[in-house]
């Protein structure tokens, strides 16, 4: 009997007459190879239950690379060391949540060194591929892969974009003994989930600092990486971060930008209460789909994207960040927006670089470098930070406009939270009153109100 790899799937080829294969998980006939076949990512438990009932059989899925070796020592903080104990004692398998600012990349090095097993690291963006090579070439002397952005080189120790992954898992899903993925969060219900199916890697660590709240694709992430073995937030590590202050700062639409967006949502919420006596219990997913479908709805939805659209960059947000500006001239200052077009038309208003996934990745290099160097004082960007990119040197916030998730403004604060020596960093947030923007704003810093500590 042999257990092969087949483009992303594992077969199963001559099994014995005493194993019945409908009692070996997700295993299914294939009648084209005559075999039974089951995702990639069931390979180990197929060969644990094959080894339990004492069945021999030809196995030949083993990484293809040899063990990576070479790795510096690497100092730990105590969390780190918990969480990389955490995840050693679930075999290796899980997802460890910790805020934006604290060392995951340093725990996944930890990870990836106490594991001596050739390792796929995979990451969202072009950014974070080209920051992860950097990284790891700091602490590790061997070869690094990479595969995004151009380049598409393997080696036992190798940074893939989510993208690269999933396209060249069919050929390289058995070639890594562990996968190590950035940013988790993204998968469970996610087009690249099929990259985590396609992998025979039995060990994964997934890192993020944002993890799902329990749910669907919760339990999805625990089935494709494992479940969450480690969880700390801000208020847990305060002592570590850099402290930072908030400043929200409330403003006023001009008197026809609030005719205007008074107009638009009349029209929205007209739609979305026709909605609701139609579908009492229907969510926000369901009003979007069906609004295609009538004219109300279609001006409904129509009118939510204008309103959303106006509050992106209205003229009280450009006075306010004009001022912001000027007052913090001499510090080093991330401007958050809601899009691209709002970050170009910051970046002209105020000659600021705007770090957007148009440039190429020698211009983005290029541009944080400056930005360390003290050369450029500001940056603007809509997505590009929200996610894993170090700036440490950062202590300037001013949050323009945003989506309306809690994680993406984790995200966002986080940057600013990187510990540095003497570091006091602060965060302004331009909220408009009389609109969806306070109550989003109330919600959105639930996640980074400190907890009250019980009297002594």
């Amino acid at each position: 009997m042999q257990l092969v790899f087949d483009r992303g799937t594992v077969l199963l080829h001559d099994p014995p007459p005493e194993i019945d294969p409908g009692q070996i998980p997700a295993l299914r006939w294939d009648p084209r190879v005559n075999a039974f076949r089951a995702p990639a990512r069931l390979a180990y438990p197929i060969r644990r239950v094959l080894r339990q009932k004492g069945v021999a059989f030809d196995d030949t899925l083993r990484p293809l690379f040899a063990q990576p070796s070479g790795f510096a020592p690497l100092p730990l903080r105590d969390y780190q060391r918990a969480a990389l104990e955490a995840w050693r004692k679930n075999g290796r398998r899980g997802v460890v949540s910790l805020p934006t600012g604290t060392g995951k990349t340093r725990l996944a090095l930890a990870a990836l060194a106490c594991t001596a097993t050739p390792a796929l690291c995979l990451v969202p963006t072009r950014a974070l591929l080209a920051q992860w090579v950097n990284t790891l070439a700091n602490v590790y002397a061997g070869p690094i892969g990479c595969l995004g952005d151009g380049d598409r080189t393997l080696a036992p120790l190798t940074v893939a974009t989510y993208a690269s992954a999933t396209q060249h898992m069919a050929k390289l899903g058995n070639a890594f003994g562990l996968l190590v993925i950035d940013e988790a969060h993204h998968f469970g219900n996610s087009r690249f989930d099929e990259a985590l199916e396609m992998s025979i890697a039995p060990l994964r660590l997934g890192l993020t600092a944002t993890p799902p709240p329990p749910g669907p694709a919760a339990m999805a992430l625990a089935r494709l990486i494992g479940p969450a073995v480690f969880t700390l937030d801000v208020a847990d590590l305060s002592e570590n971060l850099a402290p930072f202050s908030r400043v929200q700062i409330p403003l006023s639409l001009d008197d026809d930008e609030r005719a205007t967006y008074d107009a638009l949502v009349s029209v929205y919420r007209e739609a979305l209460g026709l909605f609701r006596l139609k579908h009492p219990r229907g969510q926000w997913e369901d009003f979007v789909r069906l609004a295609a479908g009538t004219n109300e709805g279609r001006r409904g939805l129509a009118a939510w994207r204008r309103a959303r659209h106006l509050l992106a960059f209205p003229r009280c947000k450009r006075r306010a960040l004009a001022e912001l500006l000027r007052d913090h001239q001499h510090r080093r200052t991330l401007v958050f927006v809601a899009d691209n077009e709002t970050a170009y038309a910051v970046a002209r208003e105020h000659l600021i670089m705007p770090l957007t996934c148009d440039i190429t990745r020698k211009e983005r290099q290029a541009m944080l470098a400056r930005f360390g160097r003290g050369e450029l004082a500001a940056l603007v960007s809509a997505q590009v930070l929200n996610e894993g990119l170090d700036v440490p040197e950062a202590d300037v916030g001013i949050v323009v406009a945003g989506r309306l998730g809690e994680r993406e403004h984790t995200q966002r604060v986080g940057r600013l939270l990187r510990p540095a020596p003497g570091k006091q960093a602060i965060v302004y947030e331009l909220v408009v009153q009389g609109t969806s923007e306070v109550w989003q704003s109330e919600r959105r810093w639930c996640r980074l109100a400190p907890r009250r500590r019980p009297s002594p």
